[in-house]
């Protein structure tokens, strides 16, 4: 308990400084950086502390999304954390308005605390956590019932996300042949029933119930048992391949049920106005950034091979509508003869290529498009497939018509009721590395589970992994 309490008074000493830090960021930039870019009133001789008034408002916001109760994901803490940016500056502005005194202090500067702290304050805060769970004082340890398929799974899960500052400690499992082994290292006891006697010896946190084979009687007994002992309580139920962005929880309080509503976001119009809007504003801005890089990579491309630096393939968008995609050409003249050749004449290369559609070392590409492509850099013509509408910026892969027919199948109408994407869930999940079998699934968990952020999670991602060149050929 004092360790916890530790933990968020730590957090919130943290969040006070950036805050302090974005406020002095933003009076700086309006004292001696605005009034070179136009015409602005004289500042006044103010400091931070005539907005002392800002710093209950953030933290207000910041306790009311449960940053200091809860823990999150990565991307779900920078989410709530860029949704308190934006309720703290409204919040900001609306007590100016309320109080009738917006004459006597700058808005300039409340706006450019707003958009300052949408870099700094995730940025600052999720190192800050990073070092409390380095330390020890935001660890929670978790026991997993449950060794089987389930229960690695979610082990890797939090293993993966180090935000969560989850630990897995232990295993509990009935099943005699597991007993006695490890996952990772990490001891397998015997045992479900007797969850409730680690939980105070070892000072366990969470449970992870992670047993979806288990009979529903002997579930409802442990969680019934456990509940008011651990913190936390996570059950992991027998739904995997369901949607589960976006899916809210119903509860029958008179019947104690409980129902999981699954919606169809990209079947409401809105949804598919706000996607539309977002990838015409976003592929805009990236394209005025771009202008110059594409016009340099395309000089360079007519300068090192012959033929045109843009070329168009056939792939197949939305509704089964054919469209050009366009890339930067990264293979010779003679492409299709030197692939017939290679496969004519090397097994291990025509399974590969039958297995992922792809050559690790591909005869056809020129040395430049080596390049481009291990950076991805030879898809950005397809900012102009976005903005004539045959693409969206995050979507399913752009495929052929013969890759719908031999691999996509029943997929194909769930998959391509959106348009495909310049990047997307394969982009950012190994890419080259995964079967081709997994980039379907992908696709298909991308439509079934679209939301806004979903989006911009994988546009950060792609960022990540084109920099990191992971999966790339």
């Amino acid at each position: 308990m004092i360790k916890r309490a530790l933990s968020i008074a730590l957090l919130i000493t943290a969040d006070i400084l950036t805050i302090f830090i974005v406020l002095q960021a933003a009076i700086f930039s309006r004292k001696n950086i605005m009034p070179h870019f136009g015409s602005f009133p004289e500042f006044p001789p103010i400091d931070f502390t005539f907005f002392w008034w800002i710093f209950p408002v953030w933290i207000f916001f910041i306790t009311y999304e449960g940053l200091y109760a809860k823990r999150f994901s990565f991307w779900d803490e920078v989410k709530m954390l860029w949704k308190t940016v934006f309720f703290s500056t409204l919040a900001t502005f609306a007590i100016l308005y309320l109080s009738k005194t917006g004459e006597q202090v700058s808005r300039t500067v409340l706006v450019l605390t707003g958009i300052i702290a949408i870099p700094v304050v995730p940025v600052i805060r999720t190192n800050v956590k990073k070092l409390l769970i380095y330390s020890g004082l935001q660890n929670s340890k978790v026991l997993i019932l449950g060794a089987g398929e389930t229960g690695r799974l979610i082990y890797n899960a939090l293993r993966r996300d180090r935000n969560l500052g989850m630990n897995v400690v232990g295993f509990l499992d009935d099943d005699p042949r597991k007993i006695g082994g490890n996952i990772d290292g990490i001891k397998i006891h015997p045992g479900v029933d007797r969850a409730q006697k680690y939980i105070g010896r070892c000072g366990i946190e969470s449970i992870v119930i992670a047993m979806p084979g288990c009979e529903k009687k002997k579930i409802v007994s442990l969680v019934n048992q456990l509940q008011h002992k651990a913190r936390n309580i996570i059950l992991i139920p027998d739904l995997f391949g369901i949607t589960v962005l976006g899916t809210d929880l119903q509860h029958f309080f008179q019947d104690q049920a409980i129902g999981l509503e699954v919606k169809n976001n990209l079947a409401r119009p809105l949804n598919i106005f706000i996607k539309k809007i977002f990838d015409l504003i976003t592929s805009s801005v990236l394209l005025i950034l771009l202008a110059i890089p594409m016009l340099i990579i395309a000089a360079v491309i007519k300068a090192t091979s012959p033929g045109p630096a843009i070329f168009s393939q056939i792939r197949i968008g939305r509704h089964n509508r054919p469209f050009k995609c366009y890339k930067f050409r990264t293979m010779y003249k003679d492409a299709e003869e030197r692939l017939s050749y290679l496969l004519e004449n090397d097994i291990e290369a025509r399974n590969e290529w039958e297995h992922h559609w792809k050559l690790s070392n591909d005869p056809r590409v020129t040395k430049i498009g080596s390049f481009l492509r291990q950076t991805s850099l030879d898809e950005l013509p397809q900012i102009f497939n976005v903005l004539k509408g045959d693409m969206s910026l995050v979507g399913p892969r752009p495929v052929t018509k013969q890759e719908i027919d031999e691999y996509y199948k029943d997929q194909a109408e769930l998959c391509f009721g959106v348009p495909p994407g310049v990047t997307g869930l394969w982009q950012v999940s190994g890419r080259s590395n995964t079967a081709y079998d997994y980039r379907i699934t992908l696709d298909s968990w991308y439509v079934r589970n679209w939301n806004l952020w979903l989006d911009i999670v994988i546009l950060f991602k792609t960022v990540s992994v084109v920099i990191k060149k992971e999966g790339a050929v």
